[in-house]
Formats: C-alpha cells, sequence, structure tokens
C-alpha cells in the first residue's frame, strides 16, 4: 500500500479494515468473528460492504494468528519438496568435480 489510506480504494480499504480489526480481537484475545469484526470497525468510524467480516472471519479461522504475523502464510508442500531436492543436486555436482579434480 503506498499513499494516504484515505484514498484506498473501496475494497482495499474494507480489507485494511478487516485486517485491522482482526489484529485488534487478536491482540485482545476476542475471538474474530464476522460479528466482532463489525463491532470494531463500526467503533472506528468505517463502514465495509456487509460480506467483508463474515469472509474474513472464515478465511482467518482455525489459523494461528501468531504464525501469520511472524512468517506469513505457509508454504506450499511443492516448495518444501523443491528446497529439500536443491542441497541433494548440489551435492552431487561437487562429488562431480572431485572426481574431475583427481582424474587431472
Amino acid at each position: 500500500m503506498s499513499g494516504p489510506l484515505n484514498e484506498l480504494d473501496k475494497q482495499a480499504h474494507d480489507e485494511f479494515c478487516c485486517t485491522l480489526a482482526a489484529l485488534i480481537l487478536f491482540d485482545e484475545g476476542v475471538d474474530i468473528t464476522g460479528a466482532n469484526l463489525q463491532k470494531v470497525i463500526a467503533a472506528s468510524g468505517n463502514k465495509i460492504d456487509a460480506y467483508w467480516a463474515p469472509l474474513f472471519a472464515r478465511a482467518v479461522q482455525g489459523k494461528n494468528i501468531d504464525d501469520l504475523l511472524v512468517g506469513g502464510a505457509p508454504a506450499p508442500a511443492g516448495g518444501q519438496a523443491q528446497q529439500q531436492a536443491a542441497p541433494a543436486e548440489t551435492k552431487k555436482e561437487a562429488k562431480k568435480e572431485e572426481k574431475k579434480v583427481e582424474e587431472e
């Protein structure tokens, strides 16, 4: 996000309101529900489209917010496999180079 917050388009504004409201609820130890999100957003003087709060609440349901704050969303399983394969390939290449050096 760049620029003043009051210049955000409607979608970005609503999403930002939900994000901040969810962080407030999390920080206070209150369940992140659609109703609670709406209460916090209304108390802040903002208005969002009705579908945002329950949608956002479902999106974070069952997620560990601490983990999301510290490291973001978990990497897909395929990404881990690629990262694990890379060191193995590097070892194979190193062995090939050692053999070439020994042959010379």
